[in-house]
């Protein structure tokens, strides 16, 4: 039998045995329909990865029942991705595949043309969620609370550098500038500004440009839709930056045998 990836809150060690909440036990027992000692593979972003098998306790509770770690937990680029909200079949989109493009926090910023002002955080966090447990990702992005681009300004970490995605025309080409990074530059945190699909005002463009950690870059000839730009920074920010750069690692045959895909 193939064995469930999730994610799973707990502490994940060999010999404890972690509950799985309603909704989760729920999905295992009625939806994938797992007996008792069916395998498992977890991750909660802390431990690394571990096999173990499902234990029914009653009707609606379930368990799992932690054996050996398959991977060790590994350090992940530091990568925001900062975005104005857009319809709600397009932002879950976004929540989907910037988790596979392994940002590090999700942060939807309100602008003076973002069209949709309300954003379901619970829904968002589900769909990175989902999206981690199918791509083999260790760790399950932070989904913030929107935030007005002004005090998301005020509050800017020093530390972090920020790529404006910027649709006027007014920065060099993302390869280039990218590609000429220096080493300091590489290793610091990191975060993407997508703007929202009329593009940022006027005010909020000189506020943008005015910070010193701010680099300003264009996403070439064509207009983007936001969530188009947003995954294509995201990739070339990873190819040049990002672990991109590292060797793709090979896990071993037994452990893809057992994978399921949803």
């Amino acid at each position: 039998m193939s064995a469930a990836r999730l994610f799973l809150a707990a502490d994940l060690a060999a010999g404890l045995e972690a509950p799985f909440d309603e909704a989760q036990a729920h999905y295992l027992r009625h939806v994938l329909r797992r007996p008792d000692g069916a395998p498992l593979l977890l991750f909660n972003g802390r431990d690394g990865e571990w096999r173990a098998t499902l234990g029914h306790r009653g009707k609606k509770a379930a368990v799992a029942l932690v054996g050996e770690r398959t991977r060790v937990q590994e350090s992940e680029p530091d990568l925001w991705l900062c975005f104005a909200p857009v319809k709600r079949a397009r932002i879950d989109y976004i929540a989907e595949k910037a988790t596979e493009l392994g940002v590090s926090v999700l942060q939807p910023v309100l602008t003076q043309h973002t069209a949709v002002e309300r954003v379901n955080v619970a829904r968002l966090t589900a769909n990175a969620v989902e999206a981690a447990e199918q791509t083999e990702r260790l760790s399950v992005p932070e989904v913030r609370e929107p935030i007005e681009l002004g005090r998301l300004l005020e509050a800017w970490p020093a530390e972090r550098r920020l790529l404006m995605c910027d649709e006027t025309g007014g920065g060099p080409p993302i390869g280039d500038v990218l590609a000429g990074l220096d080493e300091a530059a590489r290793a610091a945190p990191w975060a993407i500004v997508i703007g929202p699909e009329g593009g940022f005002a006027e005010a909020e463009l000189a506020a943008l440009r005015r910070r010193e950690s701010v680099v300003s870059v264009g996403l070439g000839p064509r207009i983007l839709r936001a969530d188009t730009a947003a995954l294509a920074a995201l990739a070339c920010w990873q190819a040049l930056v990002g672990d991109w750069r590292r060797p793709t690692p090979r896990l071993a045959a037994d452990y893809r045998a057992s994978k399921v895909t949803f």
